[in-house]
């Protein structure tokens, strides 16, 4: 079970203001070459260091916000959008001298056309830097965490930087950095630094393509820095994990639509801060933090998670981890999270259902043929009092473990449970399979579950039978030759 609350996070870092305008293009503009989104919705939120926070205080726990912002109306929106964020502490510094960073993003079909970016960059003043520090002295008793988010706008300088982690060290937390400068030495003493691929590979000045390139870059990154692990993003390729004195542990990313990949970066630095305040091995904190960003990255925006979202994404994460150890799972809710799984991936799932007591040819023509007809296939046999109650006394012939084990042993099949009703219409209704197969035998209206299915949109196949095979027959022969 996650739970992250009370988990108190200091967020430091770069704050802007993300506005987003959604649209369509429907022409071309007569003034010049460009096309013309006609916007349809505005929304604005918070970006940067802002938008750890903003992940944080959606998973349930607590963050305390430093950064820098101005005496202007993107600095009041930013402030609004704070006090509307329970769990969120607004301790940002106010800059008479500076204007709020913000970017605005037009959005049509999906796709960005065009962004604008309101920023100075040059260093702050010492005046402002001075009260940067003051406030993380201030604030960081009570938290179980320090992010430093670098967005290279100009707060974070090596002293405010410097100040910060040593701060952080005399309190005995865990200093996490997102770090944009190609010197990781310049965050000194961190805990962990999380580095995307190509900000580890501008760092090290060095290939990596391969993941033994990535852990030598970043164990000699690791001794610059005096840093506890690194934790390298890699996109498609999921994440790889480097830590002081350890070898190095990868996890694949997971295969969904992509549609926006904006604050995934600030995703996972804000779980892994959260996990490790709970007290979460990094490995499991890796683990945690990619199974989220496979979800934010399915959304539009500078996005966040809920902590239901989290959780249902690590469940179908270990679901699959199942898959991989083997087909046969106990429950229909580890069912469910490898399909869950499947869906993630756009695979279109199939189920059927028997008592499947002596295997035979008809068994295997037909769930190879229903397999034939979508990507994954599920299989839930009745279990033994389920087959007693349907078939009689002396059945079944094999035990439950035993059927299991055939049927999980085919190649035609992806993953097999099984069910104590006399039907599997609640087990339907958990999956929601996308085909529901069953023989031809049977007429459509006569399917368990097909009005279910076809409800979700999905369809009803049914399957020819192979002529005089059946377990029935199978048995009685069997008597008759030992009379």
């Amino acid at each position: 079970m996650i739970d992250f609350r009370g988990q108190r996070i200091l967020c430091l870092g770069d704050v802007m203001l993300d506005r987003f305008q959604y649209g369509r293009i429907d022409r071309i503009s007569p003034e010049a070459p460009v096309p013309v989104v006609r916007v349809v919705d505005s929304r604005a939120m918070l970006g940067g260091a802002g938008n750890v926070a903003r992940n944080i205080v959606s998973l349930g726990g607590e963050a305390v916000l430093v950064g820098l912002v101005g005496e202007d109306a993107a600095g009041r929106e930013v402030a609004s959008l704070i006090a509307a964020s329970p769990g969120l502490v607004d301790a940002n510094v106010r800059s008479a001298a500076r204007p709020t960073i913000a970017k605005t993003r037009i959005i049509a079909g999906h796709q960005h056309v065009v962004r604008l970016d309101e920023e100075v960059t040059e260093g702050v003043s010492a005046a402002d830097a001075a009260a940067a520090r003051a406030r993380v002295s201030e604030m960081l008793p009570g938290c179980r965490a320090l992010v430093i988010s670098d967005y290279a706008k100009g707060l974070l300088s090596a002293e405010v930087v410097g100040h910060a982690i040593a701060e952080a060290r005399k309190l005995g937390l865990p200093v996490l950095v997102d770090p944009k400068r190609d010197d990781f030495a310049f965050y000194r003493g961190a805990t962990v630094l999380t580095p995307n691929l190509r900000e580890l590979r501008a760092a090290a000045r060095r290939p990596v393509e391969t993941d033994e390139e990535v852990a030598e870059a970043a164990r000699a990154l690791m001794l610059e820095a005096e840093a506890g692990a690194i934790l390298v993003t890699r996109s498609e390729k999921g994440m790889l994990l480097v830590e002081a004195g350890g070898g190095a542990q990868a996890v694949p990313a997971h295969a969904r639509e992509v549609f926006d990949v904006s604050g995934a970066g600030d995703t996972v630095i804000a779980v892994v801060a959260l996990a490790v305040a709970a007290g979460q091995a990094l490995p499991r904190a890796m683990r945690i933090a990619n199974a989220a960003a496979g979800v934010v990255v399915g959304k539009l925006g500078t996005a966040t998670l809920d902590i239901a979202e989290l959780a249902a994404a690590v469940e179908a994460d270990a679901g699959e981890d199942a898959e991989v150890a083997g087909k046969v799972v106990a429950s229909a809710g580890q069912a469910l999270s490898v399909v869950e799984g499947w869906r993630r991936r756009g695979l279109e799932v199939g189920f059927t259902n028997g008592c499947f007591d002596i295997l035979h040819r008809g068994h295997v023509t037909m769930l190879q043929a229903a397999r034939a007809k979508c990507d994954r296939l599920v299989v839930a046999l009745n279990t033994d009092e389920s087959v007693a109650r349907l078939k009689g006394p002396g059945r079944p012939v094999n035990a439950l473990e035993d059927r299991q084990a055939v049927i999980a042993a085919l190649q035609s099949v992806d993953l097999v449970l099984s069910f104590a009703e006399d039907t599997p219409l609640d087990l339907i209704t958990r999956l929601g399979p996308d085909v529901l197969f069953k023989g031809a035998d049977y007429t459509e209206d006569q399917v368990v579950g097909g009005e279910v299915v076809r409800a979700r949109g999905g369809r009803v196949a049914l399957i020819d039978l192979v002529p005089g095979r059946s377990t029935t027959n199978i048995i009685a022969r069997s008597r008759a030759m030992a009379g």
